[in-house]
């Protein structure tokens, strides 16, 4: 794959913009099949500009006024925010009040560097294949409950083409809810609480929530390897003192010892589980049990999100296919069916599909002469490394598609009723 140099950007991104990106995907999803007025024009962009210049409130008539600002300005981030009562490059001259977020697609952000007290590889920014199955648990674990708990259709989730994923959920129904309706879906897929300070993130009560038993089952399958092989989460006495902090008192003696006489954290895993089981036989009254072995488990593995992403109508948050100036990786959708095969280092950096498309387009050259490559530049990410990415996104548009207008017969039908 060919080396990514964050000086060559700009003139990569002039390529990218205006041969690879795909605007009509793109355009055919924000735009929700032109059903609701005006929906694609009060849509805010907004757009980081080499230097870190920074413009929001960018909006735009249709897919062709966004390709020529695009390419004119040559982003090196976007961001997508609300749908707004007015057209906000237009916000200057409504009104002070008048000017209100009025829908956007419920979002969900989640971040590597909010694990950095559970995971031991890596730390900030960086991340390794060791550490990247925190943002698979994740991902299964918070997809099932939209999809599930919730009876949420059309997700979308994305590699932030650094350190983790953002998931865009676009049903009609959920563009639509309130800041405060948000805040309680939020609320309800968060378990580890709490900031630096507090050691014990995780309380289960008594009456185990499905939700919970249910996300203990997906760290399940993934904790053996994860956090006692690659992570070795018990592996010295730092490490498992920092386990120890989250056990009764009245338990720490005895595991201090058992741990010393082991050698491996699988070992010493076994060990907590024996004692924890042992505690819980000889006194009823101890709050112990599973309960106990579960709250480990959710604090180094459950999903971590962040609140104020989710709860604002009119939060911002970076657009898919949009280019990590850091990495030069794009921010790609992720096939739901193969998350467990998503490798972050995989995925196509603009200078590889840069390169891609000026072998080919200099092959094609030789081959056909100057016209016919420029007529074949309509779907020139087809032909680089990009294109299996872009067509999960079309999957995801069809069955929006397909949604939609079931919906829309399902309304002439019962219209037809009365």
């Amino acid at each position: 794959m060919e080396a990514f140099d964050p000086a060559e950007l700009p003139e990569l991104l002039k390529l990218y913009y205006r041969r690879l990106f795909p605007y009509g995907q793109y355009y055919r999803w924000l735009n929700y099949g032109g059903v609701v007025k005006n929906y694609f024009q009060h849509r805010e962009f907004s757009f980081t500009l080499k230097d870190d210049i920074y413009i929001r409130y960018q909006s735009f008539n249709n897919q062709s006024d966004l390709e020529k600002e695009m390419q004119k300005m040559n982003p090196y981030k976007i961001d997508i925010g609300a749908v707004y009562s007015h057209r906000p490059n237009q916000h200057n001259t409504v009104k002070l009040g008048a000017f209100q977020a009025q829908e956007k697609e419920l979002v969900f952000d989640i971040d590597m560097t909010d694990y950095d007290d559970v995971r031991r590889c890596c730390s900030s920014a960086d991340i390794c294949s060791k550490c990247w199955t925190l943002m698979t648990m994740a991902i299964h674990i918070i997809d099932r409950a939209l999809k599930e708990d919730f009876g949420f259709k059309h997700r979308l989730w994305v590699y932030s083409g650094r350190r983790g994923v953002h998931c865009w959920v676009c049903d009609e129904s959920v563009r639509k809810l309130s800041s405060a309706v948000r805040s309680g879906i939020v609320e309800y897929l968060s378990l580890v609480k709490g900031g630096q300070d507090v050691k014990k993130k995780v309380h289960l009560s008594e009456k185990i929530h499905p939700f919970v038993r249910k996300s203990i089952n997906i760290i399940k399958k993934y904790f053996e390897q994860y956090a006692l092989v690659d992570q070795d989460i018990l592996e010295n006495k730092e490490s498992w003192d920092k386990i120890l902090a989250l056990v009764p008192e009245t338990m720490r003696d005895e595991l201090q010892q058992g741990f010393q006489r082991h050698s491996s954290s699988l070992q010493r895993w076994e060990n907590l589980k024996n004692t924890v089981n042992k505690h819980q036989k000889n006194n009823k009254n101890d709050k112990c049990g599973p309960w106990l072995e579960w709250e480990i488990m959710l604090q180094y593995c459950f999903p971590r999100l962040d609140i104020n992403v989710s709860k604002g109508i009119n939060h911002l948050l970076k657009s898919p296919f949009s280019v990590h100036p850091k990495t030069g990786r794009i921010s790609v959708p992720i096939d739901l069916q193969k998350v467990d095969q998503f490798d972050p280092f995989t995925v196509p950096t603009i200078s590889s599909i840069c390169h891609e498309l000026d072998v080919i387009s200099t092959k094609e050259e030789k081959e056909n002469g100057a016209e016919s490559a420029i007529k074949h530049r309509t779907r020139d990410y087809k032909k680089t490394s990009l294109a299996p990415f872009v067509k999960v996104f079309e999957q995801f548009l069809e069955n929006l598609d397909k949604s939609r207008k079931g919906e829309l017969l399902k309304r002439s039908d019962l219209q037809k009723d009365f």
